[in-house]
């Protein structure tokens, strides 16, 4: 059942999207957005449940008698960032923004369900999982705790990102590595403050710090073998107060990226070692602050292939390329279940801001490729 979808069922798609634009809610804050997706989905007949990582939303559907059953998955939080789009629907919420498409990932999700409730074709049970704080917070990881999987049992568990990258039409589903572990770090290098003017009675931390910046990079060039990934990035530094006086501390603040467990170990372990000693060497000290907050994204080859064949059975181009070193939390359920995740092109003519830009809004022309992929996986997993 995969006939084009009406102009109305579309525009009206399109409008939940607007709607979810302008009022955009941070991670765990979603109370709004929640209140929106589970009015829908009993409208759509959805069995809602509500709480799994807070403002989670659960919606199940069942026909037939068959066990089989599957989840899909969209995001729902917004990002902390004043929107510079200059569009009629631009958030209405100060400072906070849909800055990543997930305005337009729950509409898509949202509109499939709506699909799947009128289709008589089903023999089995949909999930559909409308997740928290995506972004940095680990809601998937939140939604998990609170008994995701314990109340609902999808044989296979799948989501779907937006990706400017991609042109409208595109999509691509790897087998194994999708997105990268990541971490974040925070190094306090302590010295001895002094008078600008007589730095040799101190112990200078901004002259050590600066060495631990150009050090640390040595890890993925040095430390990590060529033919795997690793990223190390010092992308901020915090120090000092006057112009002629050298501070008793410098902070440096940073992400790491990796897709092998044993290269995520190596960074961590490196980072303490090289910061600690260039600090001694400088006359200083290293205190370090490590959080491993993202695992792996880590695709089922199985699940991926029949991602694949869903996205051709309607069209799309799959097409291939190199696993990201951005990171998805939806990293968390693929460790609990089979599943995988695929990237939805999005591209614009013309400026095609990034994900996380000021001036980035969800393409609509993707609409329909998500909403027809998503039809198309239900009724390859469901259908009689």
């Amino acid at each position: 059942m995969n006939a084009p979808l009406s102009h109305d069922f579309l525009e009206e798609t399109r409008q939940w999207r607007l709607d979810l634009h302008r009022h955009p809610e941070m991670a765990f804050k979603e109370h709004r957005t929640g209140d929106f997706v589970a009015a829908k989905l009993e409208e759509f007949g959805f069995a809602v449940k509500r709480g799994h990582g807070r403002t989670g939303v659960v919606g199940t559907l069942s026909r037939g008698s068959a066990t089989r059953s599957l989840a899909l998955r969209a995001d729902m939080d917004a990002l902390p960032i004043t929107e510079q789009t200059g569009v009629a629907y631009a958030s209405t919420n100060p400072g906070v923004m849909h800055a990543c498409g997930h305005d337009g990932h729950i509409s898509m999700l949202l509109a499939a369900a709506r699909l799947a409730s009128r289709r008589e074709d089903l023999d089995g049970v949909l999930h559909v999982i409308f997740q928290p704080a995506e972004e940095v917070e680990g809601g998937a990881r939140e939604m998990i705790a609170d008994g995701l999987f314990r109340d609902i049992a999808p044989d296979a568990v799948y989501g779907m990102h937006n990706w400017p990258a991609l042109r409208p039409g595109e999509a691509v589903a790897l087998d194994g590595p999708m997105m990268a572990a990541f971490a974040t770090f925070e190094l306090d290098i302590v010295g001895r403050g002094a008078h600008g003017a007589m730095p040799h009675e101190g112990a200078d931390s901004v002259l050590a710090a600066g060495q631990v910046v150009s050090a640390l990079q040595a890890i993925s060039a040095r430390n990590v073998s060529p033919v795997r990934a690793a990223v190390v990035s010092v992308t901020q530094i915090h120090g000092g107060d006057a112009f002629n006086v050298l501070p008793e501390k410098v902070t440096l603040g940073g992400t790491t990226r990796w897709f092998l467990p044993e290269v995520g170990d190596l960074i961590e372990r490196r980072i303490g070692e090289i910061a600690s000693n260039v600090a001694q060497a400088f006359d200083c000290r290293a205190d370090m602050r490590y959080r491993r907050l993202y695992p792996a994204t880590i695709n089922d080859a199985a699940s991926a292939a029949r991602m694949r064949a869903a996205a051709g059975a309607i069209g799309l181009s799959v097409v291939n390329a190199e696993p990201s070193m951005a990171s998805e939390d939806f990293a968390f359920m693929l460790q609990e279940k089979p599943g995988a995740y695929i990237w939805m092109g999005a591209g614009k003519d013309g400026e095609n801001p990034v994900l996380h830009s000021p001036r980035f809004d969800f393409n609509d022309a993707a609409l329909p490729h998500g909403i027809g992929f998503w039809n198309a996986l239900v009724g390859q997993a469901l259908a009689k």
